[in-house]
């Protein structure tokens, strides 16, 4: 379909422009007044392919957050769809979410669902997104459903922030510490090396050691960091495939500290992302195939699916969900109580913000004891090999031969 340039004034008298696809100009120009534009020029793109242009780059998780947020209120305010979409894209910063916005615009103009516009872009809307929207279509309730999901990406965005600024300050000293080991290895450790040469006797034990690591590491120096190299994406490889996933999700879990705390996350992800999907009227078998898609962990994919086969045979969710050990037994009873009362929304969502208490009251925990460790470590690795290169110093009269 061509593309045309246009400039306008908008009803407030703002001028602004843009591109719009349409069969013919006179399609382009009933487009354009249909959004309440004034048209000032409009003629055909020149250059331009057609069709949607391919997207590059990756939508940042904040700006989808404030666009959610954004076009609920102006839904919510009375705004017609597609000015409020008109209105975002224009007002968006974003070189990689503004052609998106406006390839959902042109389709929900030419008549589509929005839902249906928001599936074309599967990277930065998720099934989950598009489901809630399309529930929130067929109720009639779009602007509430938005303002829910806009909640929900809001509490997902600062639960994943909060774990990510509590894991990198230690990966950051361990960083720092191997960097300083390094430069220790190769820089320094061969000056005192050849020094010692000269003392004609046996050097102590750790000292040599350390000698010849040095040595080996200078002289296979590019070989070593490519091995590191080759390990590490082979490694990261390796856990995106489906029997790797499987295996580092497992093992994971099983960590002494941390496992508690990634089975927090999760069962903190599942809850919401559950309460979420009911409270938008998204059938149940649906909303555990979504949320066993978005649930970040391989083990609580595979419960969740079997859970959805067992309700399909004819069992009630609590008892589903009780026959697997991923889901805590307070999960599993409050669900139970949530389907007597027929408010099994409003415990999931209750569930996930204990969960979240959890999370963060461990992770204030785990700073306090990292921290000291951390320090330790530091000074563990740089003491050692400064050490090892001043004990001949400290045993001066058994190295030297005069």
């Amino acid at each position: 379909m061509p593309n045309f340039t246009y400039q306008a004034r908008d009803p407030s008298g703002r001028p602004i422009g843009g591109d719009v696809e349409a069969i013919d100009v006179q399609a382009a120009a009933s487009s354009l007044m249909d959004r309440g534009l004034m048209v000032i020029s409009l003629r055909a793109s020149v250059g331009r392919k057609k069709g949607r242009k391919r997207q590059r780059g990756k939508v940042k998780a904040q700006d989808l957050v404030v666009f959610t947020r954004q076009l609920a209120t102006m839904m919510d305010a009375g705004l017609p769809l597609v000015q409020s979409m008109t209105a975002l894209e224009e007002q968006t910063e974003s070189p990689v979410f503004k052609p998106v916005l406006r390839n959902i615009t042109e389709n929900v103009e030419q008549g589509r669902a929005f839902s249906e516009a928001l599936a074309e872009h599967p990277k930065v809307f998720t099934r989950l997104y598009v489901s809630m929207v399309e529930a929130g279509e067929t109720g009639g309730l779009l602007a509430e459903i938005l303002d829910r999901l806009a909640s929900y990406l809001e509490s997902s965005a600062r639960l994943k922030k909060k774990v990510k600024s509590a894991m990198s300050y230690p990966v950051i000293v361990c960083c720092i510490a191997l960097s300083i080991a390094l430069f220790l290895i190769v820089k320094v450790i061969p000056i005192f090396g050849g020094i010692y040469k000269d003392f004609g006797a046996a050097l102590p034990t750790p000292t040599q050691i350390l000698i010849d690591v040095s040595d080996v590491v200078r002289q296979y120096f590019i070989l070593a960091i490519a091995a590191l190299a080759g390990s590490i994406f082979g490694f990261v490889k390796f856990i995106h495939t489906k029997v790797g996933g499987a295996l580092w999700d497992r093992t994971t879990l099983r960590l002494p500290v941390f496992g508690k705390l990634v089975h927090k996350v999760a069962i903190s992800r599942f809850s919401r992302t559950f309460a979420a999907l009911l409270r938008s009227g998204v059938p149940i078998l649906e909303t555990l195939r979504i949320v066993g898609q978005s649930a970040g962990n391989s083990v609580v994919e595979s419960a969740v699916i079997e859970t959805a086969a067992s309700i399909e045979r004819g069992d009630n969710l609590a008892v589903a969900l009780g026959q697997h050990p991923i889901f805590p037994p307070m999960l599993v009873r409050m669900v139970s109580a949530g389907e007597q009362t027929g408010k099994v929304d409003v415990m999931l969502e209750k569930i996930s913000d204990f969960y979240d208490e959890e999370i963060e009251a461990t992770l204030s925990a785990l700073t306090s004891l990292i921290e000291p460790l951390l320090i330790v470590f530091l000074g563990v690795v740089v003491g050692s090999i400064v050490i090892c290169m001043f004990l001949p110093i400290f045993k001066l009269s058994q190295v030297v031969q005069f």
